[in-house]
């Protein structure tokens, strides 16, 4: 099963995509947007393109479980993806949130060891690659049975 994954940021949002087989997540880009609603086409016709079946969604919980501010954010942009997906396809894929706690610090992690290892990496390519990495991190422990789906 095809599976889409989304780090949602403000100025940044991270993709990645799993295989078909639904086994292997892959860092696929970042979309760099002023207005996150601006990344939502862009997102439309990746899931129309490579038959995305469905969206993991990383949810930024407080540490005590509950919906913050930016949580909420990612909620309702991820009703309007809906929305904008439903009106172009015949089938929408469904959208699971999941917890995305300290997935960027992961994938920030993931990174240095990167470079420590010998990888040739700038500043400027850690910042772009990040979110992306980071989707793929929480794409990876979502498809590993790690990160169970959150009830919004």
């Amino acid at each position: 099963m095809r599976t889409l994954a989304i780090d949602f940021g403000a100025r940044r949002i991270g993709l990645a995509m799993s295989d078909e087989g639904g086994k292997w997540a892959s860092p696929l880009e970042v979309l760099a947007v002023n207005d996150p609603d601006h990344a939502i086409e862009p997102v439309v016709k990746l899931v129309a393109k490579e038959a995305v079946q469905r969206i993991v969604v990383g949810l930024p919980l407080n540490m005590d479980d509950t919906l913050g501010g930016q949580a909420k954010v990612v909620i309702a942009w991820s009703r309007k993806l809906d929305a904008a997906i439903r009106s172009s396809a015949r089938a929408s894929p469904a959208i699971i949130f999941v917890d995305e706690r300290l997935s960027s610090f992961e994938a920030e992690q993931r990174l240095i060891d990167v470079k420590r290892a010998g990888g040739k990496m700038t500043r400027k390519d850690k910042k772009q690659s990040l979110d992306a990495v980071a989707a793929a991190g929480i794409l990876q422990s979502f498809l590993d049975g790690k990160l169970p789906a959150i009830d919004v």
